[in-house]
């Protein structure tokens, strides 16, 4: 007895011991070594601190960050306002450097060739998703590697493709003229009105999203939209700390409402898509949003390989749904609302603008794609908006094996930063006035401003660029033709501008604009 009693407790120290080197080696011993090796060939950064590595340093730079405002005539303010710790770490340790995320490292690259390798080879370089938490907003298409991600991005693509986003546009063109008569209905007798136009185009992007994806659904569409943006908070709060393995299943009273509100979004999806297929098998299914295209093409693919494997489980159709939520909302109110601050700022490219839309379009109450593609200027404008203002501040990567980059050897399993805000006003790569909005510069299109070089990616870049990019501009270019063609814009005196990072870039304090009644 006392024999067996003896091996139990070896046994059990045995695997104390085991656990706690693994959780040593985990935290101090790794982490300790990947710094000497990184530094070993040039990649410099912090030291590395114990268990929370630069994420305090981080934390308060943010907190710090957003406590206050700059000039909105300070144009070199804005990248380090916005990407505190990395301009810091840019200064300080040079073009590549790395950065703690709690034990692990993050290295970020800025160098061009480099970036396309990162970008198109999908086999070596994965997309990464180390915070758990992120599950709640970024899943589907964005997060898949491999198989599942070629099937599925074949089964999206369909819903993009330009001829569904022409059938869009009526529903693009109603959500635009809904908010730009909630407006007109404010102008005092004057010809004018003083605004915070943010909540505006937030309401116009999640409506237009609402309409697009969910169609006859679409009030439902607006209470997922509501939903999903709190969990966008409370996600950003959530990466503003060390992730504990198995935290997020802690009894938290953040934690239980992110669970919440993610179970009230998939059961919310999920009677859509019920009651959408009962009407597709009685004949009456409607193909023209978002969700109709998907299901459609789905199910179409099913049907060529008679398989369910070739297709999309429901669980994967809802989160493609929340997918086109997010990204869509986000991305386009983004653009939207940095053109219209940098218009204001920027008069004379306001009236350039306005000059084309009223040349090209005219007054008309209709609006078709072949008469927008002729908007120039507006592209152009967009294009440098994308450049200052990117709708996120950075891509990042995993090696899914040891590969060597530019002369770099990096192990696998590291983690890589693809800093776009860092690139797009690098002064190396675009000149002494990369911090200046200078639309000019894409007037002969993006590839003879980057002179063919990755460095500018606000969509992404490669067989990952965003699926979406084409749906977002077309809405963009529509409501912007439309407030050029009712009003003209300027900063109210109490503007502020303090740009800040909730997974987009987005105004702190909202943007208060005059319109002018034209």
């Amino acid at each position: 007895m006392d024999a067996v009693t003896n091996t139990v407790a070896i046994s059990c120290a045995l695997v104390v011991i085991l656990c706690a080197w693994k959780i040593v080696n985990m935290v101090w011993v790794r982490p300790r070594k990947l710094e000497k090796y990184l530094r070993n060939q040039g990649i410099n950064g912090n030291k590395y601190k114990f268990l929370f590595g630069d994420m305090k340093e981080l934390s308060m730079m943010f907190q710090q960050s957003k406590s206050k405002t700059i000039n909105i005539d300070h144009e070199d303010e804005v990248l380090p306002h916005i990407a505190t710790f990395n301009h810091q770490s840019l200064q300080k340790y040079g073009r590549s450097f790395v950065t703690w995320i709690g034990w692990d490292p993050r290295v970020t690259i800025m160098d061009p060739e480099i970036i396309k390798d990162l970008l198109t080879k999908l086999n070596d370089f994965h997309k990464m998703r180390a915070n758990p938490f992120i599950k709640y907003l970024l899943t589907g298409l964005v997060t898949y590697e491999g198989d599942k991600w070629a099937k599925h991005r074949k089964l999206v693509n369909p819903a993009f493709h330009v001829e569904k986003l022409k059938n869009m546009v009526p529903a693009f063109h109603l959500s635009c003229s809904e908010m730009i008569g909630k407006w007109e209905k404010m102008i005092s007798p004057n010809g004018s009105c003083e605004l915070d136009v943010w909540p505006y185009l937030q309401a116009l992007t999640s409506d237009v999203i609402s309409r697009t994806a969910f169609g006859s659904s679409y009030e439902e569409g607006i209470r997922i939209f509501e939903l999903i943006r709190e969990q966008t908070v409370l996600t950003m709060e959530s990466l503003q700390s060390v992730y504990i393995p198995g935290y997020r299943f802690l009894p938290t009273k953040t934690n239980k409402r992110m669970k919440a509100i993610d179970n009230e979004v998939h059961n919310s999806i999920l009677r859509i898509i019920h009651n959408r297929l009962k009407a597709m098998k009685a004949g009456d299914g409607n193909y023209d949003d978002l969700i109709g295209i998907l299901l459609e093409s789905n199910s179409k693919e099913v049907e060529l390989h008679q398989s369910k494997s070739q297709g999309m489980t429901i669980n994967e159709v809802i989160e493609e749904c929340k997918l086109f939520y997010l990204a869509g909302q986000e991305t386009t109110s983004s653009l939207l609302i940095w053109t219209m601050i940098l218009l204001s700022k920027h008069q004379e490219w306001q009236s350039r603008a306005r000059e084309e839309v009223l040349s090209v379009l005219g007054d008309q109450h209709t609006l078709d794609i072949d008469g927008l593609n002729h908007l120039k200027v507006v592209n152009m404008i967009f294009y440098e908006v994308l450049r200052l203002y990117p709708p996120f501040v950075g891509l990042s990567r995993k090696a899914a094996k040891d590969v060597t980059l530019g002369g770099f050897s990096l192990p696998s399993g590291i983690q890589i930063a693809l800093p776009v805000i860092l690139l797009h006003y690098d002064e190396h790569l675009w000149g002494s006035d990369a911090h200046k909005f200078k639309p000019e510069r894409f007037s002969e299109g993006i590839s003879k401003a980057t002179k063919n070089r990755v460095i500018y990616f606000p969509f992404g870049w490669g067989p990952r660029f965003c699926i979406g990019q084409n749906f977002a501009l077309l809405e963009a270019k529509i409501a912007i033709a439309m407030m050029l063609q009712k009003f003209s814009f300027e900063f109210s005196q109490s503007y502020v501008h303090a740009p800040t990072v909730v997974l987009t870039i987005q105004p702190q304090y909202g943007a208060r604009l005059v319109l002018r009644k034209l």
